[in-house]
């Protein structure tokens, strides 16, 4: 019988799998748990859970599949990460000792697009403005003083990278009657022809969007792609929502521009998380705040067990797998 272990926290385990989750990963192989205390990121504690495991299930804070992991699991043949990128786990020793490698981020895309969706809705009706005014005891008259409000009916929105978060965000955001920009440089005519949007070069998509929504990977050529000079592009009282990743955008500079008053925004990731306590960001109320959560829900993670289960289940049949992760794919993705 194959060996599975799940290599995650018990916080992780119980967001993901249900009870239905373990009888099916229980179906499909004895599954290994780390012993009561025992934590996965560290590589010794790791090592042990994996002597025997053919299959090992990821989580947030799971240690890499190091050199002396992989040497402590010679049975270990696929790694299938409960959430997207499977850079923190995969190393260049895994891949040349023959692991192969899967993910659940599709369960993600529709919660995160959603969750944008909801943050250009609050942004373009002002209600982050009013809830500000409210709680930090501002009068009623000068409450309802906010910038004009606006629609997303007709409006301009740009989409900065054609991911599958950001495929299932302009879904929605066109359905709702608005005008879709996206700029990606691997989104081919023909696909956006398909998606019903226009492509465009990032700096056009900034000069005529109401609303810029980031879902690009972080990779060395998007780490700030959003800077000053970007920001400056932007029309006055334009909306920024980002749900992928801080390091797509300047912090310092979104910062600045934020505090001038001239756009507002939306957040869901920091440089800094937990967000500190006295960060500029908590003050200013022209910003939205989440923190970290925007793919968190129910059916999202109950999605990722789903597939992490199906995924092992295609692996130890012989089956092809339906969401690897190859060594080529990795300059691609977050």
């Amino acid at each position: 019988m194959s060996v599975i272990a799940v290599a995650a926290s018990p916080e992780v385990r119980e967001l993901f799998f249900d009870a239905d989750g373990w009888a099916a990963l229980g179906r499909l192989g004895e599954v290994r748990l780390p012993a009561d205390g025992a934590d996965v990121g560290d590589e010794r504690a790791l090592a042990r859970l994996l002597g025997d495991a053919d299959v090992v299930v990821t989580g947030w804070g799971t240690a890499p599949l190091s050199a002396d992991v992989l040497a402590a699991a010679p049975r270990l043949r696929l790694l299938a990460h409960t959430g997207a990128s499977v850079k923190p786990f995969v190393t260049p020793a895994s891949f040349a000792r023959g692991v192969r490698v899967t993910q659940a981020g599709e369960a993600m895309a529709y919660a995160v697009g959603e969750q944008a969706l909801a943050l250009t809705l609050a942004l373009l009706h002002q209600l982050h403005r009013f809830d500000h005014a409210l709680r930090t005891g501002v009068d009623w008259a000068a409450a309802k003083a906010a910038p004009p409000r606006r629609e997303l009916r007709g409006a301009t929105v740009g989409v900065v990278g054609a991911s599958r978060t950001g495929r299932a965000y302009l879904g929605l955001v066109r359905a709702l009657g608005a005008r879709v920009l996206v700029a990606d440089p691997y989104l081919s005519d023909a696909d956006a022809g398909v998606l019903g949007v226009e492509r465009v070069d990032l700096d056009d998509l900034l000069a005529r969007s109401l609303v810029v929504s980031l879902h690009a990977p972080v990779l060395p050529e998007t780490v700030k792609m959003i800077g000053g000079r970007e920001l400056a592009l932007l029309p006055d009282g334009a909306l920024l929502v980002n749900t992928a990743r801080s390091a797509l955008v300047d912090e310092a500079a979104l910062l600045a521009v934020l505090r001038s008053g001239r756009i507002d925004a939306a957040l869901d990731v920091f440089d800094a998380e937990p967000l500190p306590v006295d960060h500029p960001f908590r003050r200013l109320p022209n910003v939205l705040l989440t923190p970290h959560e925007a793919a968190g829900t129910v059916g999202s993670r109950r999605r990722a067990a789903d597939i992490v289960i199906a995924e092992i289940d295609r692996f130890l049949r012989g089956e092809q797998l339906r969401h690897e992760v190859r060594p080529e794919h990795l300059d691609r993705t977050g």
